[in-house]
């Protein structure tokens, strides 16, 4: 096993510290399992609180800061984060103006955040919630009843992180999530498995010059595998997918993500590939953000996420946003 950690046991722990230790803006709670801007809670603002199980970074502790979270809450590798961790964090960061759960598909995180929401409203704090399941390539999977959450996420976090710093009410910030999360769709591909700390091993048997496609972040099946394929068969295959599904009629946002273990130039030159397809589509393409934004630890592999946009949702974009992982115009 070639891995940068001490033990299994304490990598998530031994994480927050060195995240806390590089980013004093932020409130790393590391016995709690929270990460918050420090200068929580913002009077007058909607909080938003998102969280997941931990190999996906920087999703979503990468994310908190101005512009963006309010605070995150890191489960176990690849375990959903408990009730206690979202009502704690709910608490610290709401101002009065309520809280917004930012949930990926995934059933245990549906389940602990609906938890959470009803315990923190009895504690007095308005709750909203939104459901990000933007993954085009299956419909059920291991860990889900519906689609994924993946690349969206980090489209509804910037964009109603960036309406909430404007000062808008928690049903306008909901309601511009769910926009988010209704006009974006995914489509993923592993060209290696995913090693998790406990394991120590891959955790599904992908041979030498294969590879899945429409995998999920936890390493579930796709649609299909197949013999290795350029980086044109892949975004030929992938974009179409979306594209498909999506039929965007404006000007789309591209996310080219790189799994963990997917180098820049590699992940350059895919995005080369996804232009092309888009081109090809008359699709015009508003931004593009290409690098490893939502992982699934040392996978080798890519997702493409679009959003189709409009003046506002653009403007959202463009706005302000200062956190480790996601950083301009402040």
């Amino acid at each position: 096993m070639r891995m940068l950690i001490n033990v299994p046991e304490t990598v998530v722990a031994d994480a927050l510290r060195g995240m806390a230790a590089a980013h004093p803006e932020l409130t790393v709670d590391v016995d709690n399992r929270v990460v918050m801007r420090r200068d929580a809670p913002v009077a007058g603002k909607v909080a938003l609180i998102s969280g997941g199980g931990s190999g996906h970074e920087p999703l979503h502790a990468g994310f908190v800061g101005p512009g963006m979270l309010s605070a995150a809450c890191p489960g176990e590798v690849f375990t959903s984060p408990v009730p206690d961790q979202m009502v704690r964090a709910a608490a610290a960061v709401d101002s009065g103006a309520g809280v917004l759960f930012v949930v990926k598909n995934y059933t245990g995180d549906v389940l602990n955040f609906e938890m959470a929401a009803e315990l923190a409203e009895d504690e007095g704090v308005q709750v909203a919630k939104v459901l990000v399941d933007d993954d085009v390539a299956v419909t059920d999977s291991l860990f889900t009843a519906g689609r994924r959450g993946t690349g969206a996420t980090l489209f509804v976090e910037k964009i109603a992180g960036a309406a909430a710093d404007e000062g808008a009410p928690l049903e306008r910030v909901a309601a511009v999530a769910r926009q988010v999360n209704e006009a974006s769709r995914s489509f993923g591909v592993a060209l290696s498995s995913v090693t998790t700390p406990a394991k120590g091993s891959p955790t599904f048997d992908l041979p030498p010059g294969e590879l899945e496609l429409g995998i999920g972040i936890h390493g579930e099946p796709g649609r299909e595998r197949r013999p290795m394929m350029t980086s044109r068969e892949i975004a030929d295959f992938a974009v179409h997918a979306v594209l498909d599904d999506l039929q965007p009629t404006s000007p789309v946002l591209v996310l080219v993500n790189g799994m963990g273990a997917t180098p820049l130039l590699e992940l350059y030159g895919f995005n080369a590939e996804v232009q092309r397809v888009l081109s090809e589509r008359h699709v015009s393409v508003a931004r593009t953000l290409v690098g490893n934004y939502v992982t699934s630890l040392d996978m080798a592999g890519c997702s493409v996420t679009l959003c189709q946009l409009d003046e506002e949702l653009l403007r959202l974009w463009d706005a302000p946003v200062e956190t480790p992982a996601l950083r301009w115009g402040r």
